[in-house]
């Protein structure tokens, strides 16, 4: 096999140089890579110390050798130390509750419990002294514009290959060097727009990088998130240390992508490509996008005309300049790239090549973030820059070279080994050792195909404090660092996502694995500029209010938003009546009296088959059992638990369009209907009173949304959702009720009013009992009345007027058609008629018009998702025809 150059110049590639580094160490805990500043006065540590063990065998961040805190931790500990004990839980508990109101979530895959959790953020932060942070900036700078270089050589010209000091098996072998993109220039020869690296510091002190993140770097997000929550909480200790600030970061972030872009900078266009709600960092995405001002689109949301890209809005199609992408790089174009990618958009890597749009990060840049390049960094950085690396890797072999396997197979047990490319390969597990057949098999898979694996040095994480159940304790810790591309070079973000092991010894982090994470603090010798993402002062503004650029995506999950909100709405009301009506002493009797509740329950769902099941009329618990599961049971997909499920799921797809308290509410939703712990029993008063506080809940859903949201398509189709699902249930509650057996019976009408939220109503019209004229005229026919049908239709044809031409015209006439059908059938109805004996009733005009209306508007809904939703047969968030 032939040797190349970086064989000799890698000394992180080389058995010798390696065990020559490992002598050299400092002692451990050895203070001299930290900052030397001046250590305040403290007092003695006391109590908050009495639980934490450090480690002796790793670094530790808090204490020096002699068991004191470093001078960079003096305040905050100082700070820590005047609070009670009792102070010291109630900012623990402030932690937690503004974690959770503020929605921070993560997805964790296959997790049979649930995908999202809440994101787990230590209140005590990671602090950095300002001449070590120096120190880090420079090395950081200095590596991401070497990273960039080697991508634009691979995609380029590729010197490096022809002149050996890389190997061609390592770019050409590995399926993150994408093709297709080739010789696609980029926008100021920059690849790398963005860039992490995980940092972890040796029990020498010295920090390493153990991996680089060139294709998506995530966490910037989190780490904004974790600042605006620490910062709340310990408010003393962050303005006496003066921690920089990071909104610089994302204000020069902001100003770099727009400066990518083909158009003048007022014209351009910037999107995030999502993958959508399942990814593990939807939530920082969503987060992300809206602290930033971009749309939040998925790839079905873009189009490319004549190899320029386009957003698909309900308006028409809008030029995309910029798209700052989460999508991994070969899902991005499913013509070009991975076929069977349905997240990408066609034909963007060609409009790429046309020079109209611009990808942040260029698609290929995956192609670094192999750990084999570890290997090779130390003396590529002499050829492309002339200076030596300043930030060393973790000491990595790459198996495809001669002397690097060799000594990999004879230090097995002693190296953690890893794919060294994007595989399926399964790697072992680090934290277990070999059995004997586990190492023989590893070491013939190595020498067969060498060039798929690479080994790395076993690292021990500096540790650092954590706040835990009875204090402060030692858990490892890992540093994500943060940079951006700007007109002057890479900017490091002044802090970024500390990360923390939840296990004492743990050598390896993982978010997917239970660890939890820390605001990082770069604090300053003097105090800080404030800094703000807002306009400068003195800057011309461009106004506007339009609000008709919403993707047709998006007016789908805010149509079905407003649907579900009311059925949730709808189903509460229906269940409460029931529970207040039911006797448990008197079951059979009660039955009839319930029968157009119970009959609507059953057509919408939450009482499937109750018709087959006349066994639960003479059996007062199993009835109420029944009721109670329509309630709480997550199995039954239209119980209230499944409803508010959907409801939580179709907030966090419009995350980026709604405030936080519209999302704080439908969370507090879903907690509330959350199945009862099994040691409780759930009676039916108090299930009455869940429902009474969910239905409030929904009036605060429903009041934000009337009150905060602009009248633009996002309200508009969120409000026909909710109109067309309240004339669906009370037209199907209005049926029911005319076919009870006791329809004409006082208590009947009055559980309708009550249901419709419209008794008082009725009793300042009315002096008389109830009457079924008087009520179906009231709830079918008063356009005047916000919970009539006929005042839902009205507003629909108001919405209809507002919307944007259809782009096809025969689906347009549908819709408007039935819906002036529908309004001008019930306007032609006179409910005096019910006047007359019931069993005429079945042949009314009144009948036949709510039959007819409850037939055509599913086929309205199914008619407004094809002209303005669905770019395939089928609405992506529901079926139309669902009811």
């Amino acid at each position: 096999m032939e040797i190349f150059r970086s064989r000799w110049i890698c000394a992180m590639s080389d058995a010798g140089d390696n065990e020559a580094r490992k002598a050299r160490k400092p002692p451990l805990n050895s203070p001299a890579p930290m900052s030397e500043a001046p250590v305040e006065e403290m007092k003695k540590p006391g109590v908050l110390l009495e639980t934490y063990q450090r480690n002796e065998t790793a670094f530790d961040e808090f204490l020096a050798n002699e068991g004191t805190p470093r001078p960079h931790y003096a305040k905050l500990f100082g700070a820590l130390q005047e609070f009670s004990a009792t102070e010291l839980r109630r900012r623990r508990d402030t932690c937690d509750r503004l974690v959770h109101e503020r929605g921070l979530t993560y997805n964790v895959y296959g997790d049979p419990l649930a995908t999202e959790r809440p994101w787990q953020l230590d209140p005590i932060p990671f602090i950095l002294a300002p001449d070590e942070w120096r120190t880090l900036e420079a090395g950081l700078v200095q590596r991401a514009t070497l990273l960039n270089r080697i991508l634009a050589d691979c995609y380029g010209e590729q010197k490096l290959i022809h002149t050996r000091w890389l190997s061609p098996a390592m770019v050409f072998g590995q399926p993150d060097f994408l093709r297709p993109c080739h010789g696609i220039g980029v926008a100021n020869d920059t690849f790398l727009n963005f860039y992490a690296a995980d940092l972890a510091r040796s029990p020498d002190g010295r920090w390493w990088v153990i991996s680089d993140r060139t294709q998506i770097p995530t966490g910037a997000g989190y780490a904004l998130a974790n600042r605006l929550v620490t910062s709340r909480i310990l408010p003393e200790p962050f303005r006496d240390n003066h921690v920089q600030r990071l909104a610089g970061f994302f204000r020069d972030a902001q100003k770099a992508l727009v400066q990518l872009a083909p158009r003048e900078a007022d014209q351009a266009r910037v999107v995030m490509l999502t993958p959508g709600p399942h990814n593990e960092t939807y939530f920082e995405q969503a987060y992300l996008a809206r602290y930033l001002g971009y749309m939040l689109v998925e790839g079905q949301d873009l189009t490319v005309r004549d190899n320029f890209v386009f957003l698909k809005t309900l308006s028409g199609l809008e030029r995309v300049d910029v798209i700052l992408r989460r999508v991994d790089d070969d899902f991005c174009d499913p013509l070009e790239l991975r076929n069977d990618s349905i997240l990408g958009v066609p034909g963007l890597v060609e409009a790429l090549r046309a020079g109209n749009v611009v990808v942040a990060n260029a698609l290929g840049s995956g192609l670094l973030q192999s750990p084999a390049f570890m290997a090779f960094l130390p003396g590529l950085c002499p050829h492309l820059l002339g200076e030596e690396l300043k930030l060393p890797s973790v000491a990595t072999w790459w198996c495809g070279q001669e002397s690097a396997r060799q000594y990999v197979l004879e230090h097995l047990d002693e190296l953690v080994v890893k794919p060294a490319f994007r595989s399926h390969l399964r790697a072992p597990d680090p934290e277990k050792l070999l059995s004997d057949a586990e190492r023989d098999a590893l070491r013939r898979h190595i020498e067969f195909d060498p060039d798929l694996f690479v080994a790395q040095e076993r690292i021990e994480l500096s540790t650092a404090p954590s706040w835990g159940k009875d204090g402060l304790v030692a858990r490892p810790v890992g540093l994500r660092v943060f940079l951006v591309a700007t007109e002057n070079g890479y900017r490091v973000m002044p802090g970024g996502l500390t990360r923390v092991s939840p296990d004492a010894g743990g050598r390896f982090i993982s978010m997917q694995r239970g660890g939890s994470s820390k605001d990082t603090w770069v604090i300053s010798e003097t105090p800080v500029e404030e800094i703000t993402l807002l306009h400068e002062s003195g800057q011309g503004i461009e106004l506007r209010r339009t609000g008709n650029n919403l993707p047709s995506r998006l007016a789908d999950n805010f149509f079905w938003l407003g649907r579900y909100s009311e059925r949730a709405d709808a189903t509460a009301r229906l269940l409460r009546s029931a529970l207040q009506r039911f006797n448990p002493e008197r079951t059979g009797s009660a039955v009839p009296l319930l029968a157009p509740l119970l009959s609507t329950l059953e057509t919408q769902g939450q009482l499937a088959g109750l018709a087959e099941k006349p066994e639960l009329k003479q059996n007062p618990e199993a009835f109420e059992a029944e009721l109670l599961a329509a309630i709480f049971d997550p199995a039954r997909p239209a119980s209230l638990r499944s409803i508010a499920d959907h409801l939580q799921r179709l907030a966090g797809l419009v995350r980026d369009r709604t405030s936080n308290d519209m999302w704080r509410v439908l969370s507090q939703l879903d907690e509330q209907l959350a199945t009862p712990t099994a040691s409780l029993v759930m009676l039916a008063g108090d299930a009455v009173g869940l429902l009474n506080q969910t239905l409030v809940g929904l009036a605060a859903f429903h009041g934000l949304a009337r009150e905060n949201m602009t009248r633009a398509q996002a309200w508009r189709f969120l409000d026909m959702g909710l109109r067309l699902e309240r004339a669906v249930y009370l037209c199907t509650l209005l049926d029911a009720t005319l076919r009870a057996p006791e329809a004409d019976n006082p208590s009947v009408l009055e559980a309708v009013l009550e249901v419709a939220d419209s008794s008082i109503t009725y009793r300042s019209r009315y002096n008389l009992l109830t009457h079924v004229p008087g009520v179906f005229d009231l709830l079918l026919l008063d356009d005047k009345n916000p919970r009539s049908a006929l005042f839902q239709l009205n507003q629909l044809a108001k919405h209809f007027e507002h919307l944007p031409r259809e782009r096809e015209p025969g689906q347009s006439g549908l819709a408007k058609t039935l819906l002036r059908e529908c309004v001008t059938r019930l306007n032609n109805v006179d409910t005096r008629e019910l006047a007359s004996p019931r069993e005429t009733w079945s042949s009314s005009k009144v009948n036949a018009a709510i039959q007819q209306t409850l037939c055509e508007l599913p086929k309205l809904s199914d008619a407004i998702a094809a002209s303005y939703f669905a770019h395939s047969a089928i609405s992506r968030t529901g079926r139309g025809s669902e009811v």
